[in-house]
């Protein structure tokens, strides 16, 4: 029997369910057969996420998602099963909702999908291909777990 674990610490309990994490976050990794490994996400707000990414990226702004992996580098073979970590702010996210006219968990669902495509070794910044690669993979993702929306992804 497969124990995929989902660990979630969400900041903005307020404005978003933890249980809609979890359910979408497992649609995300069962859709690509991690359905025995590890995630960790965080939901926080920009002040949090802009110094992570001014720590860790060197950029001194916030941003909607950044992903940490735990799959690659010098000891990724320590906890195979383990992806790493997703850090969402929910205040760009629901920036970027508004101006898309979307929902809140429509962009959440996207951001999480991004988060964990970056975990599994997908990477935008590379290339034309490669960003092409990630943006295929992130629309049959999204079809998969929101399968009677119409789907655009910014």
């Amino acid at each position: 029997m497969a124990l995929l674990k989902i660990l979630i610490d969400n900041q903005e309990k307020k404005k978003l369910s933890t249980a809609i994490i979890h359910q979408k976050t497992k649609q995300i990794l069962n859709a690509l057969g991690c359905d025995d490994h590890e995630i960790s996400i965080l939901i926080t707000d920009d002040a949090h996420i802009q110094a992570l990414n001014n720590t860790y990226r060197g950029i001194d702004k916030p941003t909607n998602v950044l992903a940490f992996p735990m799959q690659e580098g010098q000891f990724a073979d320590i906890s195979p099963g383990l992806l790493g970590d997703v850090v969402i702010s929910c205040e760009t996210a629901q920036q970027e909702a508004d101006e898309a006219n979307i929902s809140l968990v429509e962009r959440l669902s996207q951001l999480l999908i991004h988060g964990t495509l970056h975990l599994m070794g997908f990477d935008h910044e590379t290339g034309v291909s490669d960003a092409k690669q990630m943006e295929d993979k992130s629309l049959e993702l999204l079809r998969k777990i929101e399968p009677n929306k119409d789907l655009t992804f910014f």
